[in-house]
Order: structure tokens, then C-alpha cells, then sequence
């Protein structure tokens, strides 16, 4: 009997026809979210579940389906798993970096600009019938070329930020990171180190890139708001729950900061509603890597894990990039 594998939200047909050459493959066309209670129940009997950034998988979970041997998820992010219990129960956990990297660096400058540039904003007034005619000062944002560009959060999507900011914009780059990058990175990228303050009071432009944690929760909050300039910006393409989006709202109306582009949110797919009645906000739904060829990339990537972590495949017992590698030791 072939094991049997979960696929937790509507993937692209024949990425998944992949599995079932290997497995039982349980799917969910229907793309429903399902609540804890129905994923455990999907889950019960599966060797392996591939997932996405949303699905929880915690200790509780582990205990209810003690089959389970591999998670596998097409993001990047994993806040959503539990790594630790994983471990401790020998389920191998895998995540899908590189991939969506330049892609979702691109929407994350693109996000940038286009709240610099005021362009939904514009737009929306330009929708309503509101233009006629037009003026000097109309929607005059702010430059983005030689600008100061700060990154929080210097990992691979933030080093692809950076590298669009100083040799496509001529961007002065500072960043602020656990760790300082290697001399020769940051030469690469122009990029300067400094302390989260200084980020803050110097960036005319701030992305934030930084995985969520709980050290990470409220990363940005109204005391981190308050030390920006008034005429910057800010873009948050990690992880809601690193902006305090309450304070952040509060900082737009009141045009202590003068805009931002957010991907994520706070207990997303909700978003808080202060910021939905502010005009000098950009707002996505979490689509940061949905290009096409990138999402069929992570699903990909993940489907190898897959494969890999319950022996099939050309990656038989090597999964592409674990989280937990010594789980198969």
C-alpha cells in the first residue's frame, strides 16, 4: 500500500500529479480553509502534508496524528510550524527558500515606490472622478533615487533589495540585522551597518524583511514609529505581526510618517480597519511571490521535500532543504 499524503490548499494539478505516482494523495480542490479540528481530521492516516504559510502545526496536532513523518511547506516563512516538536517526534519540516527570492524582492521595491509615489492613492482619486484638472503639487510624494533605503532584516530577499536599491536608484543602503554581513557583502551592496535607532531616524525608505518570531512581535511599534522622519516610508513584506499595525495607522493619519505599503498583517486575512480609511496606505493581499513561475517553483520545491523525506523520487532520503536535518540521521 502506497503511504498516504495530504495537500493541505489547491495546488497546480499537475505538481500534484507528481505525488500520486508515489502516494495516496488526499487534496483540497475546493481551496477551503479548513479550522484545526478539520485538519487533524484530513491528517489522520497521512505519512506527509504539504502546506502552505498558514496551516498550524504545533505539538498538539503532532500528538493527534502520530503517523505524520514529514511537513512540508511551499513558503518560506515557518512561523507556522513548530519546528521544535517536529524534531522531537522525528517529523522532518522543510521550507522553500531561494526560490521566490527576486520575485518577491520585486514586489517589495514596486510596493515601496508605489507608496513614495502615492500611486494607489492617485488612482483612487482618479477612479472617483475626482480629477479635473491638474496642479503643481498634486500627489507630490516622495524621490526614491538617492534616497537612504533601509533594510530590517538583511537575509536573501533583504540583500535583493538592497542590491535593486543601490545599482538600479543609486540608494544610499543601511541595514540592521542580528549580525553584520561579511565585509564583502556588504561591499557588494553599498550597504552600510547600523544600529535599529539609526535605521530608523535616517531611512527615507524602510522595508522590513525580518522572519517572525516572538522576539520579532511588534518589532516596529509606535515608540520605533515615532523615531522616523515624517516624510518617510515604510513597507513590510515579512510578516504581519512585526508592525504594530494599530500604531502604524495611527502614525499615517496623523502623517507622522507619510506612507506605507503593506503585504502582510496582523492576523491576516482581517486587516485591521484603521487602516483600510487611511489614503496614504498601499495594501496587498500577501502576494509578494505570486508570480507564476515562482509559485510553481515552491510547489515544486516542496513536493521534492516531499518526496525526499518518505523515499521517493530522485531525492530519495535527501530532502533539497530541511529545517531539521538531523531527523534523518
Amino acid at each position: 500500500m502506497k503511504p498516504a499524503v495530504l495537500v493541505c490548499r489547491a495546488v497546480f494539478p499537475d505538481i500534484v500529479d507528481r505525488l500520486r505516482a508515489h502516494f495516496d494523495v488526499e487534496t483540497n480542490e475546493a481551496d477551503v480553509v479548513w479550522t484545526r479540528a478539520e485538519l487533524i481530521a484530513h491528517l489522520q492516516g497521512k505519512a506527509g502534508v504539504f502546506v502552505t504559510g498558514t496551516q498550524p502545526i504545533d505539538a498538539a496536532l503532532l500528538d493527534a496524528c502520530p503517523e505524520l513523518r514529514a511537513v512540508c511547506s511551499m513558503a518560506v516563512g515557518y512561523n507556522n510550524i513548530d519546528v521544535p516538536a517536529c524534531t522531537a517526534r522525528g517529523v522532518l519540516v522543510s521550507n522553500a527558500p531561494d526560490v521566490l527570492t527576486e520575485t518577491t524582492a520585486d514586489f517589495g521595491f514596486a510596493l515601496m515606490m508605489a507608496a513614495a509615489r502615492r500611486i494607489a492613492e492617485s488612482e483612487h482619486y482618479l477612479r472617483s472622478g475626482a480629477w479635473t484638472k491638474w496642479s503643481v503639487d498634486a500627489f507630490a510624494g516622495t524621490d526614491v533615487h538617492g534616497a537612504t533605503l533601509g533594510v530590517l532584516g538583511m537575509g536573501r530577499i533583504g540583500q535583493a533589495i538592497a542590491r535593486r536599491g543601490a545599482l538600479g536608484f543609486g540608494m544610499k543602503v543601511i541595514y540592521h540585522n542580528r549580525s553584520r554581513l561579511d565585509a564583502a557583502i556588504e561591499a557588494e551592496l553599498g550597504a552600510r551597518w547600523v544600529d535599529k535607532a539609526t535605521l530608523l531616524r535616517e531611512s527615507d525608505h524602510l522595508v522590513i524583511v525580518v522572519p517572525y518570531s516572538a522576539a520579532s512581535h511588534h518589532l516596529v511599534g509606535a515608540a520605533e514609529l515615532a523615531l522616523m522622519k515624517p516624510t518617510a516610508t515604510l513597507t513590510n513584506i515579512a510578516r504581519g505581526g512585526i508592525v504594530d499595525d494599530a500604531a502604524l495607522a495611527q502614525a499615517l493619519r496623523e502623517r507622522r510618517i507619510a506612507a506605507a505599503g503593506l503585504d502582510v498583517f496582523e492576523g491576516e486575512p482581517a486587516v485591521h480597519p484603521e487602516l483600510l480609511t487611511v489614503p496614504n496606505v498601499v495594501l496587498t493581499p500577501h502576494i509578494a511571490s505570486a508570480s507564476l513561475p515562482t509559485r510553481r517553483a515552491m510547489a515544486n520545491l516542496a513536493v521534492d521535500n516531499l518526496l525526499a523525506a518518505l523515499g521517493a523520487g530522485e531525492h530519495a532520503g535527501r530532502p533539497p532543504t530541511p529545517l531539521n536535518p538531523e531527523v534523518l540521521g
